[in-house]
This record gives C-alpha cells, sequence and structure tokens, in this order.
C-alpha cells in the first residue's frame, strides 16, 4: 500500500532518455497483440521501416529491427562488422564513445581511438591523421555518436565525412544517431554513412526497448564477408517478409505500435518543423544557462556554443555543489526530474533534456523548477534565467 500523498499534475521528465511518450503513444500500445501471421501486423512493421527511412532521409538503406536498447544496437553493428582482431577508429567524444568501443574490445575487435578533450567536439583532423596513417587499410569501420548524450556535445558529421574522403580511406562510416534522431537534422544518404543506428527512447518518443540498425549496400557486403558467428544480431538472417524472421522472434508489438504511431506524429507535425522546435527550445535552454553561469557556480560543459546539442545540455557544476542533492530537490519537490552527471562527468554536472515531446510551457516549467531547487540548495546562480528563456522565445516566435 502507498501511504504517500497524492501529488496532482505530473512530474515533468527532462531526462535526455527516457523522454516523455506522448498520449496518442501510450493509447497506441494499449492494442491487443496479434497473431503473427496477421496483415495488420505485417503494415504495421512496413509503416515502421518506411517512416524511419523517411526520417533517416535513406533510399539507399534496409533498416533492421531489434527488442533491445542502444546498447542492443552497438552490439549489431559489431556483430556484424567487426571480426575478433580487425580494427575499428572510435574518435573520443565522451562516455558514449568510450562505452562503444569498451563494447567493441569486449567482442574481440581491436579499437584505435582518438583523444577527447572535455567540453570540445571531435577534431576531424584527428580522424584524418589516423586514417593515413593506416596505409594497409587494417580499420575496417570509423564509430563516431552524432550527439553524445552525457557531454550534450553534437559532432559535425559533414567535416568528419570530408575528413575521411580526403583520405581515401575505405573505411565504413558508421553513426550513432540514439540522442540526435528526430531532434537534428541527419541526411544518411547525402552524408553517405554506410550505417545509422539508434533506439526508441529519445526523439522517437516511444519507450525503452526498440531499436534499430539501418545498413547500406557497402556495410551489408562487409557484413557477408564477416564470418563472426552471430545469430539474433544477423543482419542477413533478417532479410525475410516474415515478421517472425525480421525480429528473429516474437516482434514487441506493442513497442513496434508506439514506433508506428510515433512517426505519424512526427510526419503530421513535419520533420523541418520538429527540427526548428528542438532549435527554439535548446535556444531558450542555453539562454537561461547562460544567465545562471554569470554567478560563477554553473557553467556549459560544451565550450564550443555551436556543438550545444538540441537534444540535451550539460551544466558543469563548480565546488561545493553538488548535483544530486540539486536533482534531488528539483524532482521531489518541485516535481522536475533532470538528469545526472555520467561517467566522467558523475557528481561534476547534471544534464536537461529537451527532446520528443517537448514544447515552450514544458521547457519553462522546467527551468523554473531548477531555479527553485538552486535556490533551496543555496547555490549561486545568475538571477533572471526563465527571463531569459522567455525573451529568446518570444524573438523566435
Amino acid at each position: 500500500m502507498n501511504d504517500s500523498p497524492r501529488l496532482p499534475g505530473h512530474r515533468f521528465l527532462h531526462s535526455p532518455g527516457p523522454t516523455r511518450v506522448p498520449d496518442e503513444v501510450l493509447h497506441a500500445m494499449s492494442r491487443q497483440p496479434m497473431d503473427l501471421s496477421d496483415p495488420r501486423l505485417d503494415n504495421c512493421i512496413a509503416a515502421c521501416e518506411a517512416g524511419l527511412k523517411r526520417l533517416l532521409q535513406t533510399l539507399a538503406s534496409d533498416v533492421y529491427f531489434y527488442a533491445a536498447n542502444g546498447h542492443g544496437a552497438w552490439e549489431a553493428v559489431i556483430a556484424n562488422l567487426v571480426a575478433p582482431g580487425q580494427a575499428v577508429l572510435v574518435p573520443g567524444t565522451g562516455h558514449f564513445s568510450e562505452s562503444w568501443a569498451v563494447q567493441t574490445e569486449a567482442m574481440g575487435g581491436r579499437v584505435i581511438r582518438t583523444p577527447w578533450v572535455e567540453g570540445l567536439p571531435i577534431d576531424p583532423a584527428e580522424i584524418e591523421a589516423v586514417l593515413r596513417a593506416d596505409e594497409a587499410h587494417e580499420i575496417t569501420a570509423v564509430f563516431v555518436v552524432h550527439t553524445d548524450t552525457a557531454s550534450g556535445i553534437t559532432n559535425d558529421l559533414a567535416a568528419l565525412r570530408a575528413a575521411i574522403d580526403r583520405t581515401g580511406h575505405p573505411a565504413l562510416f558508421v553513426v550513432d544517431v540514439v540522442a540526435s534522431l528526430a531532434a537534428a537534422p541527419f541526411a544518411m544518404d547525402a552524408l553517405r554513412a554506410d550505417v545509422a543506428l539508434g533506439a526508441s527512447q529519445k526523439g522517437l518518443m516511444v519507450p525503452p526497448g526498440l531499436a534499430f540498425v539501418a545498413a547500406n549496400a557497402r556495410a551489408m557486403d562487409a557484413s557477408r564477408l564477416n564470418t563472426t558467428p552471430r545469430f539474433y544480431w544477423d543482419w542477413q538472417r533478417r532479410q525475410s517478409p516474415l515478421a517472425y524472421r525480421k525480429f528473429c522472434g516474437t516482434p514487441p508489438q506493442s513497442l513496434v505500435f508506439a514506433l508506428e504511431a510515433s512517426l505519424g506524429l512526427i510526419a503530421l507535425e513535419g520533420i523541418e518543423a520538429v527540427f526548428a522546435r528542438h532549435r527554439r527550445i535548446a535556444d531558450a535552454v542555453h539562454a537561461a544557462v547562460a544567465c545562471w553561469s554569470e554567478a560563477g557556480a554553473l557553467s556549459f560543459f560544451a565550450t564550443v556554443p555551436s556543438s550545444r546539442s538540441v537534444s540535451v545540455t550539460t551544466i558543469a557544476v563548480g565546488e561545493g555543489v553538488d548535483p544530486e542533492a540539486l536533482r534531488s530537490i528539483a524532482r521531489e519537490r518541485f516535481q522536475v526530474a533532470v538528469a545526472g552527471g555520467l561517467g566522467s562527468l558523475t557528481g561534476r554536472a547534471f544534464r536537461i533534456g529537451h527532446l520528443g515531446d517537448m514544447n515552450e510551457a514544458m521547457i519553462l516549467g522546467c527551468l523554473a523548477g531548477i531555479e527553485a531547487a538552486m535556490t533551496v540548495q543555496g547555490i549561486p546562480f545568475g538571477r533572471g534565467g526563465v527571463d531569459r528563456a522567455i525573451s529568446r522565445l518570444s524573438q523566435l516566435s
């Protein structure tokens, strides 16, 4: 029995994943499961495949779904593209590039890293230098995280693609769009990305548990040449018109229904409008954080303004500021849930997620709740952050 008093309203969710699930998506999940031979299920899966391809802006790639999170999508990529002992280049961009590198090593791959400088995006020149030095072309792929959810940094994919092109190296270009898809522009074919991977719980506005990989012909050729034993993750096994084969077993139908609904909402709003809304809300957050930072206790973790993500803002805290206490006060007293620091940023930062099913009123409520929590905790911050956010939004309307 729950003895806690009832709290009216709802708790604001400003994690960068999982994000808030729209009512239409929740309702879609309430449908009863279908028999696997029911054509309605095939139609739903086909709609998800087509919707994701439109969102990824690809005609050249096929989409493969997994009952998994983003780490599962990483594993699918590794299993298909990296044989034991083969080398991949993982440019350093923070916690998630390092996690992907460690997972690759755990599966027998050899990882070459470029160093990560805290607060900075990937340097294209470092990728170019590593690939030029690889005269034997031992590096089979470059694994890039578009937006690192921990650091709040978005990397310039066009610049990284150009760096690879300048070397003439045949490495595959593999992009993690987990935290950027449906928030920031990404055009897979125009970028000539060979693989893109993502997951459901961020900009796609679906609960965690559904991951995907999109792979073009070059990636499929590399997969076929890779003799690493695999079954569940294998892309070739999933090339089938049958739902059971597409998912290598029973599809997670509720999540597939949810994805169909969320892709419908994105299409209804219009993808350019979705991007503009994320940019507008992020600008409001950045205006507030710039104001808060004037007192010296807080600062943007991403030091290059153009690299600050439209999905999540990471705020570094100074000595004597306990970000976990701040999060607890914001969540329990003011009903605003924000994220903490990850990896090397644990205890050094907190993060405001502002992607997915988000509007102006919601982000202003979040910012006000954080200001209230900082006031309670006695953290020095520049006053008027919400006013700055309002002013920024009024300019952008």
